[in-house]
């Protein structure tokens, strides 16, 4: 895998990857987030995923500003592919790893996931961590434009 860290445009969409082998769990968190997860970041566009190798695809692509990972996806977790990609992308982009319930937040450290949000989903506590993670790659971006 290469590197994914590009400065960020501030006029830019912010490109978010949302694996899930269930289109309905792709489909809540693209509802859930809206084009605009918060006033302060840029639009977003969405880049859905079924497979683990069409992740590997698009993270390799460097295009992606944010990964969000179905931990409850077969045949391949969102946790596994999440550690996979902290171990081979040189400066991976955030994660933020879907898990079963809340208890299994502390799995998500074990993948070196930023973040975890439980099933169901729930829409303030997921652009909560959305906002969280996406807002210091817009300021890496608009310093170092500013330049």
């Amino acid at each position: 895998m290469t590197d994914a860290t590009k400065p960020h445009a501030a006029d830019k969409p912010l490109k978010v990857l949302v694996y899930s082998d269930d289109a309905r769990t792709r489909e809540q968190v693209i509802l859930a987030l809206g084009k605009r997860p918060h006033p302060d970041l840029p639009p977003v566009e969405y880049v859905e995923v079924a497979t683990e190798p069409v992740v590997v695809q698009q993270m390799d692509s460097g295009a992606i500003d944010l990964a969000i990972l179905d931990g409850e996806a077969v045949p391949a977790g969102g946790m596994g592919i999440a550690k996979q990609m902290k171990d081979e992308i040189f400066r991976c982009p955030p994660v933020l790893v879907l898990t079963g319930r809340p208890q299994d937040a502390w799995l998500a450290t074990w993948s070196r996931a930023e973040a975890a949000v439980p099933h169901p989903i729930d829409p303030i506590q997921l652009a909560e961590a959305v906002t969280r993670l996406l807002r210091p790659r817009v300021a890496t971006a608009s310093t170092a434009s500013a330049r």
